[in-house]
């Protein structure tokens, strides 16, 4: 299935000068969303990891029904203020602002290995910034796992070291 002619592109949004890629007619159709989430499935084959953890928000639509195909356990990662317990908390630019992330402290088990799931990978900021909380509190990133990879945008390079899988790369 060519899932490019699902994501659909919308220019100056949130800001002028960024084209947004869509990924609401991705989620509407189910054949195009399980087609999805198996790219995601076969992009983390050989990887050794033994949670998925998906950011706000986009990334609980991937890593959530990722998890649940693989039989593994899903970490969210919330926007600042939002979980009730002890946090980890991370700051990070996105290519047009700044936000903050945080996670339980007691979500991320030391010595455990996460997959990174989310639906977009432009900057890496967030990716970073999410791999910042789980080592903070020694836990290992097996992989990141996006949907899109913006290749353009350097997150790549920002995420060196790790690795890095995308099912569709523009």
């Amino acid at each position: 299935m060519d899932l490019k002619k699902f994501v659909r592109d919308v220019p100056d949004f949130p800001n002028p000068g960024i084209l947004f890629k869509d990924i609401t007619p991705v989620l509407i159709d189910p054949a195009a969303f399980g087609a999805a989430i198996g790219g995601m499935v076969k992009s983390l084959e050989g990887v050794d990891f033994d949670f998925v953890l998906g950011p706000e928000s986009r990334g609980f639509l991937f890593g959530a029904p990722l998890a649940a195909r693989l039989g593994k356990g899903f970490v969210p990662v919330r926007k600042a203020g939002k979980l009730p317990r002890e946090t980890l908390r991370a700051d990070y630019l996105l290519e047009y602002g700044s936000a903050s992330i945080e996670i339980h402290r007691d979500a991320v088990i030391a010595g455990a290995r996460y997959a990174v799931a989310d639906d977009l990978l432009a900057t890496g900021g967030t990716a970073k910034a999410v791999a910042e909380l789980i080592e903070t509190n020694g836990g290992v990133v097996a992989a990141f796992v996006f949907f899109i990879e913006l290749s353009n945008l350097g997150g790549r390079d920002t995420l060196a070291g790790y690795d890095v899988k995308s099912v569709l790369i523009y």
